[in-house]
């Protein structure tokens, strides 16, 4: 990770569809508040008003075609530049700067999900993901904590919402369980920063494992 700088107060939610990333991410920002300190939440892609127009690009529906009814299809390497085009603007603009002025910040998604969707999912480099990374992201969370939920679960809750999924969420099984193989390798790669949490269970058991983590993490990282 060199050339990466980790901010203690920066914390990222991961995992795939279904995970319950929203409701762990309003009870870290609850904690926090109630413990008296500055809280910024924000999601990728996302975060800013230029970031959340590329969301728009990257998960309408319709297959990934041009929404103004050509066949040309959103290709793969154009969506990992466009995932990090949208995080450049989130870092430089919200994230970094919520941060030096001492305020926590806690993103649903941060750069492990471009490793595990557009690398894992999407087969496409980790060596370039992780060269964008360095060059231009600069940035990494202290601490990431990934709700682990096997695909069937996850999706059938997804389902459940009863929203339309949207272009990614639409992939098939086998797309996601390599999203999910890639967030576990990762996590058993770096331990001390990725703490992988059951989110197989009750959205409120799950939450207060999480919250009960950022507790000591917090108490760790004054």
């Amino acid at each position: 990770m060199t050339g990466l700088k980790a901010y203690p107060r920066f914390v990222s939610i991961e995992g795939g569809e279904g995970a319950g990333k929203t409701t762990v991410l309003n009870a870290l920002r609850a904690a926090l508040k109630a413990g008296g300190y500055d809280v910024v939440s924000t999601r990728e892609p996302g975060g800013t008003p230029l970031a959340e127009q590329i969301r728009l690009l990257l998960l309408r529906n319709g297959g990934g075609r041009d929404p103004e009814g050509s066949d040309e299809l959103l290709l793969p390497d154009t969506e990992l530049l466009l995932m990090f085009a949208a995080r450049v603007q989130h870092v430089r603009h919200t994230i970094v700067p919520a941060l030096e002025r001492g305020s926590w910040v806690i993103s649903d998604r941060f750069t492990d999900s471009s490793y595990a969707y557009q690398g894992g999912g999407r087969a496409l480099s980790q060596a370039l993901i992780a060269e964008l990374e360095q060059r231009v992201v600069r940035v990494r969370p202290g601490l990431t904590l990934l709700l682990d939920i096997g695909v069937d679960q996850g999706r059938l809750r997804a389902r459940n919402r009863g929203a339309e999924p949207d272009r990614i969420e639409s992939e098939a099984d086998g797309f996601f369980e390599r999203v999910r193989a890639t967030f576990l390798q990762r996590a058993a790669a770096e331990p001390g920063r990725i703490k992988v949490i059951d989110a197989s269970r009750a959205a409120d058991v799950v939450a207060a494992d999480a919250v009960a983590i950022l507790a000591s993490w917090r108490d760790a990282n004054p």
